[in-house]
């Protein structure tokens, strides 16, 4: 494989990208290698499909900042009021409009409000069906490449419109918490649609993982749940009648349906993003008096709890997208790399949890940490009814000789949640529309 260095920055949204790390990314199709480039010299290489360290990375280190092929916000989240640019997913509420929606107080007023990054002034509507954007050059950007394929106009409320009949239907199978969107698959189609080298982007989005008929099948079904096993029908019949487009043939037949379902289901990477968030860690890094700073922390603590009890555990605005980079990254139940949202936007950054050696695999989690500290019989049930795989990371390696048996509190805890209707969780959980 050629590895090539290069030191120019990246642009996002009018802005010049000054990170010490700003990834900017090539892929060789024909070889299926891809070569990475960031302003300090090459970090990483691949092979087939597993992200190597080509020099010692540092703990903290970002390894690259990523920005994903394509992304929406979750049906739901849009609907119980978290405001997210439509492009990026920027949240638009200001951090102090923020906190007063989720704690239930119209007269909080925030400390500190300069610390808040959100710009009101910026943000713009599309103007023929008044989606909203958190810059003109966001809005730009979403109707070069998708938007104009997916623009409701003036029918943005008619209920009757195939996209909104599609959206409907997504929302009533897919109850929160969230994992997926079919608007995901649906702005793969438009990008698909406007783009000028259509091959180019089919190409891009093949190179995601293929399964076989019957994986794709289990994955799309554990993604609807239980409760919706036959209602794949009924998506692809409403997906086919708002978007189908003859360059895209074999994603409208059922079998390409399906695959195009397990895609996202297994690639997907979800996005949170928050301006109240934002806003707190930059009180974080403020250099202030003891007792100020007693005072701040107080305050941060206190409204946190009165959000926990208005709202629960839904604080930031939510989506998923499709990240070639970060897919290709394989799982370990002791990862030594993690991706987060810092920008409050969708760039992806890849930041390593310890030193990376020369050569070793840059690997993330595909559990959550609660996940990950249960039993190896427990992640490797989770693996398998996720991602259909066997772990054979060093962690479930050495724990080889265990019991291939869940233990009493995580069947208690699976039982229960089994046991509550999807329903139920999310009026427990969500914000009132």
């Amino acid at each position: 494989m050629k590895l090539i260095s290069f030191t120019s920055p990246c642009s996002f949204s009018g802005t010049i990208l000054g990170f010490g790390f700003v990834l900017c990314i090539y892929f060789l199709f024909c070889l299926y290698d891809t070569i990475g480039y960031n302003s300090n010299g090459l970090l990483f290489m691949f092979q087939g499909k597993g992200l190597f360290a080509k020099k010692s990375i540092k703990k903290g280190d970002s390894i690259f900042i990523e920005r994903p092929l394509v992304a929406a916000q979750f049906l739901w989240n849009a609907l119980y009021k978290y405001k997210a640019c439509e492009f990026c997913l920027r949240a638009l509420e200001t951090a102090e409009e923020n906190a007063r929606r989720l704690s239930g107080n119209p007269g909080l007023s925030l400390p500190h409000p300069e610390l808040c990054c959100v710009r009101p002034e910026l943000h713009q509507a599309c103007p023929q069906c008044q989606v909203m954007y958190c810059s003109s050059e966001c809005r730009q950007a979403a109707a070069d490449q998708y938007h104009r394929a997916l623009c409701l106009g003036p029918s943005q409320e008619d209920p009757e419109h195939p996209i909104n009949k599609l959206k409907d239907a997504w929302r009533s199978m897919h109850y929160p918490p969230e994992t997926s969107s079919i608007m995901l698959m649906a702005r793969m189609v438009a990008l698909v649609k406007q783009a000028k080298d259509k091959a180019h982007w089919q190409k891009l989005f093949s190179h995601f993982c293929s399964r076989a008929a019957n994986e794709e099948e289990e994955i799309a079904h554990k993604l609807l749940g239980e409760q919706f096993r036959g209602q794949l029908a009924l998506l692809h019949s409403l997906f086919r009648a708002a978007l189908y487009d003859e360059h895209l043939s074999r994603w409208f037949v059922p079998e390409g349906f399906r695959s195009l379902f397990a895609l996202v289901g297994t690639n997907g990477q979800g996005i949170g993003t928050s301006s109240l968030s934002q806003w707190v860690h930059a009180c974080d890094a403020l250099e202030l008096p003891a007792q100020q700073r007693e005072h701040l922390d107080s305050f941060i603590d206190q409204l946190y709890k009165d959000i926990e009890k208005e709202t629960g555990d839904f604080l930031n605005c939510e989506g998923s997208g499709l990240f070639m980079l970060q897919s290709s990254c394989n799982h370990s139940c002791i990862p030594n790399a993690e991706a987060s949202f810092p920008d409050n936007n969708f760039l992806l950054h890849l930041s390593a949890l310890n030193d990376i050696n020369p050569g070793e695999e840059i690997c993330i989690s595909y559990l959550d940490c609660c996940q990950r500290d249960r039993s190896r019989h427990s992640r490797h049930k989770i693996l398998r009814e996720n991602y259909l795989f066997v772990c054979s990371c060093p962690k479930c390696v050495s724990q080889m000789d265990e019991l291939d048996v869940t233990s009493e509190e995580e069947e208690e805890e699976e039982g229960e949640a089994e046991g509550e209707t999807e329903g139920d969780e999310m009026e427990d959980e969500m914000t009132d529309v």
